[in-house]
């Protein structure tokens, strides 16, 4: 087969795997609860949804390219997605096979003009980490780089070949997919999906440029220049490339590697603590952010103490180093008020300020009605706030399916969007909650968050008088618009447009719509059955024909009530 045949088989598989599920979601997802039968389709949900992320991982694993990034970003939506999705995706973090090494040698001697044996004094053919989109070998510099640079060791980037084409047909497939989603009610309601796969398509082809790669490093390196718990790895402009990438080699104990920093004398604990205050920096205060962080892309770097830092607490006898600055993202401003604004009220558990925040980052539109979300986000704060994880593990699921029943579909109403780079943050906040989480199982991201909330209030300038002075003001400006709203509200009322909505009702009126699709079964299933046997004294075939088919809707009328009362 050709290359060109290989690109179309690749296209027409994922197209295939797409298709698939999505009309299996289709089915248990909207027609089984359409018709009554929601039950049939939640009873073995979490069997099926572990049987697709299985085959998803096949399938990614297989092909490569940009599926291992499509399933290293679901891994990461632990807050999304049912652990029997993330569990079986997690392992295309690492699991990659490694290119030929003859292949990487041919590429890297095309970009860099000249054979290795000249450009390096050597270069390992055994890689030392084999991503989706390239792979990285340790090399020596040669002395001349090596006396113009300062550097000696290093590590040596390069794309795996055809990958430009690869991520060409990738994007190709996922646009078509975008395309189908976008046709389905649900699923335009709540998400731009063209705009969700232009922004990862975006992301995506920056990675596969290591000169912007290369840029990104310098830039994230001055942005931290002054904060000491951060390093980063200096570039080799000299032997680098659009699709070769030469680094100092900063290899040391992997974030992840418990047993290692135990033996270093490193708490895991504390490097789960000063992780987090690093990603809150660079996404509250710095506003450009690793949006990569796994465990294969951060090292824990022991350092040599001075007598003075020894003397310092807060001071650390390691840093924490970065590498793989192909995907970042940058927080505007405007966004960066409006995430600060997020921490704060999630710290101090503020219902309101949280959707107002929500509401403020651009997550939900202008139109949306968010009274019901403010009375569901209040309601969560007062019973689960504060939890960490561990504790979170021991709630009674029936009180988490509980809270669900009750403020689904509130929240499935609400028009959302996501505002530019807003994947990106999502994804970094995911990654970070995740490893802190492996490292120290008791982390509680509410202990990170309210110290950190508490700093940006007073790097805002807030105090508590000033804060009595602002609610004084939000309440003068509320008195001054009552008049005017009562009025807006008696004019709605003479024009019949007011609405109630009480979630408790409505879920009677579903139940009331259930029994009577119940009922319209059990008139249709009676016409059927009886016009069938009038019609068998003139017709036996077509009589039996319509008594068989009268099955159907008799079936549906007692699976419905059966179904409903579980």
């Amino acid at each position: 087969m050709t290359d060109a045949g290989d690109m179309r088989a690749r296209y027409r598989r994922i197209l295939r795997f797409a298709a698939r599920y999505l009309v299996q979601a289709w089915w248990y997802e909207l027609f089984l609860p359409r018709i009554g039968l929601a039950a049939i389709g939640n009873r073995n949900r979490p069997a099926r949804l572990r049987r697709i992320a299985q085959r998803f991982h096949v399938l990614a694993v297989d092909l490569g390219g940009l599926m291992i990034k499509v399933g290293q970003f679901l891994s990461s939506r632990l807050d999304v997605l049912p652990p029997e999705v993330t569990k079986e995706l997690e392992g295309l973090q690492d699991e990659v096979p490694p290119v030929d090494f003859a292949a990487i040698r041919a590429l890297a001697e095309a970009e860099l003009g000249v054979p290795l044996a000249r450009a390096f004094s050597s270069v390992d053919p055994v890689p030392l980490a084999a991503a989706s989109l390239g792979q990285a070998h340790r090399a020596v510099l040669s002395d001349r780089d090596a006396a113009d640079t300062g550097l000696r060791g290093v590590v040596l980037k390069v794309q795996r070949p055809g990958i430009d084409r690869v991520v060409d047909v990738d994007l190709r497939a996922l646009r078509r997919v975008a395309g189908w989603l976008s046709r389905v009610r649900v699923v335009a309601a709540r998400v731009d999906m063209h705009a969700l796969v232009e922004e990862f398509a975006a992301t995506s082809l920056e990675e596969i440029d290591y000169l912007q790669e290369a840029a990104n490093s310098e830039r994230f390196a001055a942005e931290v220049a002054r904060d000491g718990r951060v390093g980063v790895p200096e570039v080799v402009w000299e032997r680098t490339t659009r699709r070769v990438l030469t680094l100092e080699d900063v290899t040391a104990i992997k974030i992840n590697d418990v047993a290692a920093l135990r033996a270093a004398g490193i708490d895991p604990k504390d490097v789960a603590a000063e992780f987090a205050s690093v990603m809150f920096d660079q996404l509250f205060a710095d506003g450009f952010f690793h949006a990569d962080p796994h465990p294969g892309n951060i090292f824990v770097t022991p350092r040599a103490v001075s007598v003075d830092e020894a003397t310092d607490a807060s001071s650390r006898p390691w840093t924490l180093t970065f590498i793989d600055f192909g995907m970042m993202g940058s927080v505007p401003e405007g966004l960066r008020r409006g995430l600060r604004r997020l921490l704060i009220a999630a710290a101090s558990r503020d219902g309101k300020g949280l959707v107002d925040g929500i509401r403020d980052v651009g997550v939900l539109l202008p139109s949306a009605d968010t009274a019901e979300l403010e009375r569901a986000m209040t309601q969560l704060f007062a019973r689960f706030g504060g939890m960490g994880f561990a504790e979170l593990q021991e709630v009674d699921p029936r009180e988490f399916r509980a809270f669900a029943v009750e403020f689904g579909d509130t929240v499935r109403s609400l028009p959302f969007q996501l505002p530019e780079n807003f994947l990106l943050i999502i994804r970094a906040m995911s990654l970070t909650s995740g490893m802190c989480s492996a490292l120290d199982p008791a982390f509680n991201i509410w202990d990170a968050v309210e110290p950190y909330a508490n700093r940006l209030i007073q790097e805002e300038g807030g105090n508590v008088v000033q804060g009595f002075a602002r609610q004084i003001v939000t309440e003068v400006g509320v008195a001054a618009r009552l008049p005017r709203r009562i009025d807006d509200l008696v004019t709605r009322m003479l024009d019949g447009r007011v609405t109630v909505q009480n979630p408790k009702v409505e879920r009677r009126l579903v139940s009331l719509e259930r029994m009577g699709r119940r009922i319209l079964s059990g008139v249709l299933f009676a016409a059927l059955f009886v016009g069938g046997i009038l019609l068998r004294g003139e017709d036996v075939v077509w009589g039996t024909v319509v008594v068989v088919a009268s099955a159907i809707p008799l079936l549906h009328a007692l699976l419905a009530g059966i179904v409903g009362r579980r």
